[in-house]
């Protein structure tokens, strides 16, 4: 199953159309993204159902109709250095468990967008995002995929003279700009993938490929993620994990190198599908 947004409103998603689930149900199941991932079990449950859904009275599925698949998350959470890879690129030691930050919602946008710079040193971060569905508090690694409802393409955008200014690090504010959390074009449900832990990634500038990767690679798997975070915090339905990123990274070049006005970034997961953010000065 695929589902996503357009207008904010939650809908399924098969091949060029797109059902409302609010209209399609008759109003059994809420438009609102937020409610309807809080009966997430229910909700597949109806709509795998034969017939629940007349998919030749849907709407056409266009990326630029469709809205990131939760527009208004609660919370926002990010995974520094989780590829081997990307902290050998960066020079630090791997990680003994996972470095969790926060993104905050306001950053959160579609699949297509213009994106506004707000320093020379933005740098781009393809990433597999978990949708979190009933979510829970302390969930064991073993039953971390039935409290996801799905996973997206994601870009952890980060502007990172700000990231680094100062005694301590800013990972949360230098990440928050403005349309630095843009999601989907859809979230898809791991029965549609053939190893939700094991899937291509990669991400292209201007069409060079800039990055190149596999989730298997992860030094902390999804279900480990959903497992740390969820000890400390109650995951609720709607959240977002942003899981890493892989090599690739422009502060990780030499020279270094970062994103300019004009440009296009298009980022891609395997039996996901694509995102794309042009960038404006």
């Amino acid at each position: 199953m695929r589902f996503g947004t357009v207008g904010g409103r939650l809908v399924l998603v098969r091949g060029p159309a797109a059902v409302d689930i609010a209209r399609a149900s008759g109003g059994t199941w809420p438009a609102d993204p937020l409610r309807a991932l809080a009966s997430w079990p229910e909700v597949r449950s109806w709509a795998e159902q034969p017939g629940a859904i007349d998919w030749s009275r849907g709407q056409p599925a266009a990326a630029d109709l469709l809205g990131p698949p939760v527009p208004h998350p609660r919370q926002v959470f990010g995974v520094g250095l989780n590829y081997r890879s990307h902290a050998e690129e960066a020079g630090l030691a791997l990680p003994p468990e996972p470095l969790v930050f926060t993104k905050f919602p306001s950053c959160i946008c579609g699949p297509l967008a213009e994106i506004t710079l707000p320093a020379a040193t933005v740098d781009w971060e393809v990433e597999l995002v978990a949708v979190i569905g009933t979510g829970g508090h302390r969930i064991g690694a073993d039953h971390a995929w039935e409290a996801i409802a799905g996973v997206t393409v994601g870009q952890d955008l980060s502007e990172r003279t700000l990231q680094h200014r100062g005694s301590s690090p800013q990972f949360s504010l230098a990440k928050s700009f403005p349309g630095f959390g843009p999601t989907g074009p859809v979230a898809v449900t791991t029965d549609e993938l053939p190893d939700p832990d094991d899937l291509a990634l990669e991400c292209s500038l201007d069409g060079e490929t800039v990055q190149s990767a596999r989730t298997s690679t992860m030094i902390f798997n999804v279900g480990e993620l959903v497992a740390y975070i969820s000890h400390i915090c109650p995951l609720l339905p709607g959240d977002l994990i942003f899981t890493g990123t892989p090599a690739g990274v422009g502060s990780g070049r030499n020279p270094p190198r970062y994103l300019r006005p004009g440009q296009e970034l298009v980022s891609r997961i395997e039996g996901i599908g694509e995102i794309r953010q042009r960038f404006a000065g």
